[in-house]
């Protein structure tokens, strides 16, 4: 990166890092390098170091040194979808024998990777209470190698304390993985607080517009940097040309969209935390949420998230999801657009029976950057 973009404040390094102007032409977007191999000059002789596009893509380069910018990493790595960076991640520290503890309120996909996939090459898992210390150190055995969090967490909105989980999972001898999806690095940087890893689905708020599917790996560790992008190539799940190009663009206005979504989401919650219809709303920015003080210690803003319950129970959540206009009807999050989901039949039916099954009455929305009264129209239409 240009030593004049080396350092700067996080708008500044949205837009510049890793996205030098194009030497030949100028042209101040990264080219998209649709390509699979690279010309060399004699066997050996690599241009830059790129030689196949598995291994490394210029496009792609550029995406993961933004990334690493963000996070303040030394290294990033993108990936073809959120679970594949997970699957990388998970393949590179695990061992058969090795135990992970994830937290009660988890991704859907990832509770259904780590139990339905990994469990099978002889890894144990636990569940833990991430926003409690005590049940960390509980959830703790000799074998344990990764601690699991989400913070806030999908799709019940828990805050974990990173920087004291991060000092508890370090004296155990594990590694602390933070999914940093739901706040994005504008609204949260796990690794200044000790995390070790941070895992993003780029697929949301980087990305930003519901058209690219994508998942990064961000650390300051260098050695685990470089296990992680033998395996990164090993594996072959890489994020292509043109992924990386569309979240590179993304982030160049991911502040102010995360602005837009947090203001948006803090007038959303006021309205049903009045409404007869909801029985409780589940957000970071309430006085009363469970770790509230946390999420303000730790975070920027709120997010763009929110979930609330519905006082008539699960078929009622349903229908309000189903009576819907503005906010649309399906999975994922991030998005410009508002969307609304029942999590225990659409996000999260994979944790169905276990620990981590969600309520039933449970709808969660990612508020979109529309005009919030249309939002809080559709919302008051759909809640009767």
């Amino acid at each position: 990166m240009n030593e004049q973009h080396s350092a700067g404040r996080f708008e500044t390094l949205a837009i510049h890092a890793g996205q030098e102007p194009d030497p030949l032409t100028g042209a101040v977007v990264p080219p998209i390098h649709q390509v699979s191999t690279f010309k060399q000059d004699g066997v050996g002789g690599l241009r830059g170091g790129y030689e196949y596009s598995r291994s490394a893509n210029p496009t792609r380069t550029a995406l993961e040194e933004n990334l690493a910018a963000l996070e303040g990493g030394s290294r990033g790595l993108a990936f073809a979808s959120g679970l594949a960076a997970e699957d990388c991640l998970l393949r590179t520290v695990l061992r058969p024998g090795d135990h992970v503890v994830l937290p009660g309120d988890a991704y859907g996909g990832t509770f259904r990777l780590i139990t339905k996939v990994v469990e099978r090459w002889g890894v144990a898992w636990s569940v833990a209470d991430t926003g409690d210390p005590a049940s960390v150190r509980a959830a703790l055995r000799p074998e344990t190698k990764v601690v699991w969090v989400e913070t806030p967490s999908n799709p019940l909105l828990g805050i974990t304390d990173i920087a004291l989980v991060a000092e508890i999972t370090r004296s155990a001898g594990a590694r602390l993985v933070v999914d940093n999806t739901f706040a994005s690095p504008y609204l949260q940087q796990p690794l200044a607080l000790g995390a070790d890893v941070v895992v993003h689905s780029t697929t949301k708020y980087l990305g930003g517009h519901s058209d690219v599917i994508g998942g990064a790996l961000v650390t300051a560790d260098q050695g685990l940097a470089d296990e992680l992008a033998f395996h990164q190539n090993a594996l072959g799940a890489v994020a292509g040309p043109f992924d990386s190009w569309l979240v590179l663009r993304g982030i160049k206005t991911l502040a102010v969209r995360m602005d837009r979504h947090s203001a948006n989401a803090a007038r959303i919650v006021e309205t049903l935390s009045a409404h007869r219809a909801v029985s409780q709303v589940l957000y970071p920015g309430l006085p009363d949420h469970p770790g509230h003080e946390t999420a303000a210690k730790q975070m920027r803003g709120f997010g763009g998230m929110v979930s609330f319950r519905v006082a008539g129970g699960e078929e009622a959540a349903v229908a309000v999801c189903d009576r819907a206009r503005v906010f649309t009807l399906g999975e994922s999050l991030g998005g410009v657009e508002s969307l609304i989901e029942h999590p225990g039949r659409m996000t999260h039916a994979s944790a169905a029976g276990s620990a981590l099954e969600v309520p039933g009455d449970l709808v969660r929305l990612s508020v979109g950057i529309e005009a919030v009264d249309d939002l809080l129209e559709d919302l008051t239409r759909a809640l009767g």
